[in-house]
Order: C-alpha cells, then sequence, then structure tokens
C-alpha cells in the first residue's frame, strides 16, 4: 500500500436479522418478516451521501430469495464479493460441501451482477487452523482476496497479522484483507465492526485507523444491515449468544458517517489489485 496516501474499505455483510451461527438451524421467515431490503437501501442512501464505494459480501440464499437486491448494489457501483449460500461455519463443512457452496453462490452473484465475485468472507470468521483446505479452494475458483481471518481470540487467531499478507497456495497467490482490531493490554479488540464497533469510543477507532494509515495499512471495518435496524427482531438466544450476534441497540449511522468522511475509502477488489508486499 501506499503510505503517502493509504485507502480503507468498507464491507458489508449482506444476510438479514435472522442469519445468526449461534442460532444453529435457521428458522424459516415469511417474506413480510424479512428485513435486509429496507437495511440495505439504508446503508446504500449513507454511502451515496458520503460518495464512498463498498464490498458487499452476499449470502447466495439471500441474493435468490430477493433477485433485485444484487442488481440494486451493484447499480450504485458497489463491489459484490461472496459470503456463501447458507451461512454455514465453513469449519462444518467438507471440502466438497465448501467448493459447492462457493460455485452456487458465484453463479447466482454473476448472474444478477454480471461479474463473478473475487472475494469472499467466511460466517463468522470460520476460515483457519480447523480448515486448512479453503484458501486453495478460493484460490482455484478464481478469488483474488479474502477477507475472513479475525485477529481475535476465540473467533480467529489473536497473533494474527493486522495488516493485509498474502496466502500462498498451490494455485497461486491469495492476498488476505483481515478486519480491524485495536490492540489492548487484554488482547485485541473488536472495534471494526460488529457490536464492538458500537460499542467501543469512536476516539479510539479513529485513532486505530489512523495508526494503520500511518503504517501503510488500510482498516477494513464492516457492517450487517440489521445494525441499522436497532430495534428491529432477534432470535432468541442466550444472553451472551445475543450480544455476540446483534451487540447492543445502537444505531451505527453517526459514527460511520463521521468515518466516511474523515478518511478515504475504496472496495477491497480495488485495494488487493493496488497491494504491494512490504
Amino acid at each position: 500500500m501506499d503510505g503517502s496516501l493509504t485507502y480503507n474499505a468498507l464491507t458489508v455483510d449482506l444476510e438479514d436479522w435472522y442469519h445468526g451461527c449461534c442460532a444453529g438451524e435457521q428458522p424459516a421467515v415469511p417474506a413480510e418478516a424479512r428485513r435486509v431490503r429496507q437495511n440495505t437501501e439504508l446503508i446504500l442512501a449513507l454511502l451515496e451521501e458520503c460518495r464512498v464505494k463498498a464490498t458487499f459480501f452476499v449470502l447466495g440464499s439471500v441474493a435468490e430469495l430477493d433477485r433485485s437486491l444484487v442488481p440494486m448494489i451493484a447499480g450504485a457501483g458497489h463491489e459484490i464479493a461472496s459470503h456463501g449460500y447458507s451461512h454455514t461455519l465453513v469449519s462444518r463443512l467438507a471440502p466438497a460441501e465448501f467448493l459447492d457452496e462457493l460455485r452456487r453462490t458465484a453463479a447466482i452473484l454473476a448472474e444478477q451482477s454480471g461479474a463473478l465475485p473475487v472475494g469472499f468472507r467466511a460466517p463468522q470468521w470460520s476460515l483457519g487452523s480447523a480448515t486448512p483446505w479453503a484458501m486453495e479452494i478460493l484460490k482455484r475458483e478464481g478469488c483474488l482476496y479474502d477477507s475472513s481471518l479475525n485477529p481475535l481470540a476465540i473467533v480467529g487467531d489473536r497473533r494474527g497479522p493486522r495488516a493485509p499478507f498474502a496466502i500462498e497456495t498451490g494455485s497461486g497467490t491469495l492476498l488476505e484483507l483481515p478486519p480491524m482490531v485495536t490492540p489492548s493490554p487484554i488482547g485485541n479488540l473488536p472495534t471494526g465492526g460488529g457490536w464492538g464497533f458500537r460499542f467501543f469510543p469512536r476516539a479510539m477507532i479513529r485513532r486505530t485507523m489512523e495508526r494503520l494509515n500511518q503504517a501503510g495499512a488500510p482498516a477494513v471495518l464492516y457492517l450487517h444491515p440489521r445494525e441499522l435496524d436497532p430495534y428491529g427482531p432477534r432470535l432468541p438466544l442466550s444472553r451472551f449468544q445475543s450480544f455476540v450476534s446483534y451487540g447492543p441497540r445502537i444505531d451505527p449511522s453517526g459514527r460511520l458517517r463521521e468515518l466516511l468522511s474523515r478518511f478515504h475509502f475504496k472496495t477491497l477488489k480495488e485495494l488487493a489489485l493496488a497491494w504491494k508486499p512490504a
């Protein structure tokens, strides 16, 4: 990355309020109870206001249920990437099942957007030591980058890199673009998105972005459409699972607007194409 003007990325995991890995098997939800479209429209309006292009990691099943969503997002100039099909943790899939999900989702997204996705993010950051075969499959299927390796305890490797890095596979090099975290005496904090983005102080998030940019690395932020719907429905989970899945009922629009106006942003595909090894 060019340290003189480092770009960041806002990413959106395009799924509905009932897509949660904590919940086990996902419930059947009638069309009138789905809220992903109205919340996505709020995100698109905010991005248009701030003149920022984002990367949308789209769940194949969501794109299949509402075939106008992806064309709406792609038509606004945003990148369409893959979030898999069923929101099943990759660690619960056999390699053949993972490949089937990738291909099924890629076909849907290509039909709806006009281009095959070149990026992937696993549900709940579920790539890692338990899935050593996954990166090879991603590269073989045409992925330029992945954004699944979260440097956090429990969901990832707390000692993992915070800046982009190359992963060598038998089919070539795959770029890893990890989400932003903030180092602290008690370990890395999830300031880049989810409940942490709404919970931790704005100043902490700004300082983390500034320090990454000063080091020539991008800050990769992430968002779910349900987060712009803080008083929307939630699955009946335990208190801990509910907090992990949904976080506090706080609308992140204000702090998002501030960061989108203050920092420079590009899509992950643009960052990956411009990336040069240190």
